[in-house]
């Protein structure tokens, strides 16, 4: 390979994606605006969900209860009369309403088992759900802090502990955030390298480049090169920037692993992209089989659902997918902070299924250059 005509090729390319702003708009959006968006328009955790309260009662209990419904999961609880919960609830005014029945505390004291209601919207399904966890929880908590205040009641002789590991505050913003950020490295790799294709044919320079004394190879290298240092690093800035700096994640692992994962990657993405290019007449084509291959490729990887859920023949099938390999490697890094020891079998089979690709992806651009001349 001519390593002088190949630096040349990837300033090209550079000069190239600089003068396309609109590209060059789309990408600083997608590693910033679109990855905090993301994380915090699409959270999964309870926040500020209105509570309404029937209290018959009027105890220690159930100011105790109530007392323990605070921000930023709940706001603070309502006092409600019976007759106006039905219309509330239906105004949508309120997610829950817990209504205490009188002698609630003393049917506990005496081991009487009082039935408490819950009324729940679960038009908010996700809301509902995790609300009804939570407020159980607290339920049974203080209930069982004041049997043991009182000096009363029997404990359950085995108590479960639960310890949440890797995210210990249970921030949905950080995963769906660094889930942005793994899907839009693929997206925004192959979609870079195949509207460089396109814009040479489209603005005529691809005739000028076929009269250069390069290779195929040449060209295909620099288009990979040139577009995957971008990439990455646009990638390295949203995770200082953008993950650490602005969502206030907690990095497990080590960041220059995980850039050297997605420079592997990469040669994989960039070398589809170009294969896409080559298929493609026009970026409104190559949008469609975009949205035909790269998708479906992001759905079946593991990040948003995990493949233990899927069909046994559909778990084998994604293992030839390098999308699986990579998001396993990158979550692998940045939640539970594993080394090169751990992921090294990922690293590899990438860079395997990347390079049979590139193999296949050349053999198509240089037929693909060919039928230009």
């Amino acid at each position: 390979m001519n390593f002088s005509a190949l630096s040349a090729l990837i300033r090209k390319e550079l000069i190239s994606l600089w003068r396309d702003r609109g590209m060059l708009i789309l990408v600083l959006y997608a590693f910033t605006a679109a990855i905090y968006m993301q994380a915090n328009g699409m959270k999964h955790d309870l926040n500020r969900a209105t509570v309404g309260v029937v209290d018959e009662d009027n105890s220690t209990l159930s100011h105790a209860i109530i007392d323990a419904l605070m921000p930023p999961r709940f706001q603070t609880p309502v006092a409600l009369a019976p007759q106006d919960v039905d219309w509330l609830m239906d105004s949508a005014r309120y997610t829950f309403v817990l209504n205490f029945p009188p002698k609630f505390q003393s049917d506990v004291l005496a081991g009487r088992s009082p039935s408490v209601q819950l009324l729940i919207d679960a038009t908010a399904l996700m809301q509902a759900g995790l609300g009804a966890n939570y407020i159980s929880e607290i339920f049974q908590q203080e209930v069982n802090r004041f049997l043991q205040r009182e000096g009363n009641g029997a404990q359950t002789p085995v108590e479960l502990h639960i310890r949440a590991a890797f995210n210990q505050t249970l921030e949905s913003s950080w995963f769906t955030g660094t889930m942005g950020l793994i899907n839009n490295i693929t997206m925004l790799s192959v979609l870079l390298a195949g509207a460089a294709l396109i814009r040479e044919r489209e603005h005529g320079t691809l005739e000028h480049v076929l009269v250069l004394p390069v290779r195929p190879v040449e060209i295909m290298m620099a288009k990979i090169i040139a577009n995957g240092a971008v990439i990455l690093l646009v990638t390295a800035l949203s995770i200082l920037g953008v993950l650490q700096g602005v969502m206030g994640m907690a990095i497990a692992g080590s960041i220059p692993l995980f850039l050297l994962g997605v420079a592997f990657y990469l040669f994989f993405s960039a070398s589809f992209g170009i294969f896409l290019g080559t298929v493609s007449g026009s970026m409104p084509q190559l949008g469609l089989l975009f949205i035909l291959t790269i998708l479906p490729m992001n759905l079946l990887s593991g990040g948003f659902t995990p493949l233990e859920s899927m069909p046994q023949w559909m778990q084998w099938a994604t293992q030839l997918s390098p999308s699986t390999h990579f998001v396993a490697f990158a979550q692998a890094i940045l939640y539970r902070g594993a080394g090169f020891e751990v992921v090294w079998p990922r690293f590899l089979a990438v860079l395997a299924i990347g390079g049979l690709f590139f193999a296949f992806s050349l053999a198509r651009f240089r037929s693909f250059m060919a039928s230009q001349q």
